[in-house]
């Protein structure tokens, strides 16, 4: 599905990522956890494109889509055309579909009534779900979050657990970098942490005892 090989990474002279391997299977929900620095922000942009790795590839043949950490929700459009604005661009002759789709995601999602709102007037976690709507309106094979609990509170972090677990069960394969280890380990099939670069550890949390001790003695 996802195949990173060898990637190495260096911003400003410092290696953020050195050689690092890994395989994310098909509708699977995979954890990068680590300090800050560690990397696994970074390796998230360089699977999306938005970075370029040094040495090494990462190979992948379908949609992959990036759900930033401050949501990148354009301040000057509503709900509705925050969702469509894509769509429209690639696909202007089925306005109408893109509409009546972006609807049933926000009814799905539970923000129907927000569809005509700006996002400075929406809650940190409406405007994680309309993110989250914005992301599926492409149909994306592979979803990329960066830190997606960051400024949450615990009902709304139960929440995003709820939403990302219900787009994995359609078949979305996930990734997730968190510092966030008490989230990873509840979402997660599998977890890498990431430390000066390299994988430091490499766990299935339903198979490891205490999974989020364990990896916090890698920090």
């Amino acid at each position: 599905m996802l195949k990173i090989h060898k990637v190495s990474k260096a911003l400003s002279n410092v290696r953020i990522l050195d050689e690092v391997s890994l395989d994310v299977k098909k509708a699977s929900i995979f954890g990068l956890a680590g300090p800050s620095g560690s990397g696994k922000s970074t390796l998230l942009r360089c699977i999306q494109k938005l970075e370029t790795p040094d040495s090494g590839s990462i190979d992948y043949s379908c949609r992959v889509c990036f759900m930033f950490q401050d949501f990148q929700l354009f301040p000057h459009m509503t709900v509705l055309q925050n969702l469509v604005y894509a769509p429209t661009l690639k696909d202007k002759a089925n306005a109408k579909e893109h509409i009546d789709k972006a609807k049933m995601m926000l009814k799905n999602l539970g923000i129907e009534s927000k569809i005509n709102d700006y996002p400075r007037t929406l809650s940190g976690g409406q405007k994680q779900r309309v993110a989250l709507a914005r992301s599926l309106m492409i149909n994306p094979d592979v979803l990329l979050c960066d830190e997606p609990t960051s400024g949450l509170d615990v009902s709304t972090i139960m929440d995003v657990v709820s939403l990302l677990k219900s787009v994995n069960n359609i078949g979305v394969t996930i990734v997730i970098a968190s510092h966030d280890l008490d989230f990873l380990t509840k979402i997660s099939d599998r977890i890498v942490l990431l430390k000066n670069g390299k994988i430091a550890i490499d766990i299935i949390p339903s198979q490891t005892p205490n999974s989020v001790e364990t990896l916090k003695g890698f920090y």
